[in-house]
């Protein structure tokens, strides 16, 4: 199944995804909420009103999940472009659910915090059993299934200290999406092509198998620092070809659009504006996209 957060007129509901443009109505108001529910896959298996929608109306997956994990370094060739050693544990920082946005929303960034924009394409795993101390054979079993999101990075504020946070978590900047493809019909392990385009110029072409640490050794592991809840996100890191570690380097320019695609899981697609959103776009606003 693919699962999907969409922005109405009344605010967002949770949908079942069954082609193009078209979808089933689910009574939760989002897919985090779906997941909380007991027996969640049968609730989205349910009949439901039809909708039709537009993929610019298309909410992040999990609005406000209770933990977004990202993982650094994690792809063995954006290490060493980075000058980083191989880690011998996963990197971990968090990233704030204020910073998420919709899978093709505009981004806007104020002209103070416009100087070192950079994409990172990153397959998302979101859990969907809660997950405490599980061993790594059974890891994958507490998935609820897989996106794909943008670590949207501004890199002079990440590295003014050895704290990654204040560079990966500015507001409304992670596109994420563009819906949740269940577990049952996609997992780890196929050679997923994961791709990052700027303007249409490939950035970031590599494998999701290339991870240093698998998507089980990473739920394993964060299962052993605090529990996993149902909605929770890690996010695996990203491949190589990232604008910073570029000669020139290339960071995302004023009206630049970076489109992140991972076989079998779709496609995101932001454009990054320099100023401020639009009047009438304010912190409760549902209409960017559109």
């Amino acid at each position: 199944m693919r699962l999907a957060t969409l922005r109405t007129q009344y605010g967002t509901t949770a949908i079942r995804v069954d082609g193009p443009g078209v979808g089933v109505g689910l009574d939760f108001e989002d897919v985090g909420e779906l997941l909380r529910s007991e027996d969640w896959q049968k609730s989205a298996q349910l009949s439901g009103e039809p909708i039709v929608f537009r993929n610019e109306d298309l909410a992040p997956v999990i609005p406000s999940p209770g933990k977004i994990i990202c993982v650094g370094v994690n792809y063995a060739k954006h290490a060493r472009e980075m000058g980083r050693e191989l880690p011998t544990q996963p990197t971990l920082f968090i990233k704030f659910p204020e910073a998420l946005t919709g899978p093709f929303d505009d981004i806007y960034i104020p002209e103070w915090a416009t100087k070192q924009l950079d994409y990172e394409g990153e397959l998302a795993v979101v859990i969907g059993t809660r997950a405490h101390n599980v061993p790594v054979a059974e890891a994958l079993n507490y998935a609820a299934g897989y996106a794909i999101m943008n670590d949207y990075t501004l890199r002079d504020y990440q590295r003014r200290t050895t704290q990654f946070h204040a560079g990966k978590s500015f507001y409304r900047t992670a596109g994420f999406g563009p819906w949740l493809t269940t577990a049952d019909e996609w997992a780890p392990g196929g050679h997923a092509a994961v791709k990052t385009t700027v303007d249409g110029d490939i950035r970031q072409d590599d494998d999701t198998d290339d991870l240093i640490f698998s998507v089980a050794e990473l739920i394993a592991f964060c299962s052993k620092l605090y529990p996993l809840n149902p909605g929770d996100v890690i996010v695996t890191g990203t491949p190589e070809g990232v604008g910073f570690a570029r000669d020139p380097q290339a960071f995302i320019q004023d009206g630049q659009n970076v489109r992140i695609a991972i076989d079998g899981l779709g496609e995101i697609s932001n454009t990054t504006h320099f100023g401020e959103p639009p009047v009438g776009c304010g912190a409760e606003c549902t209409c960017q996209g559109s």
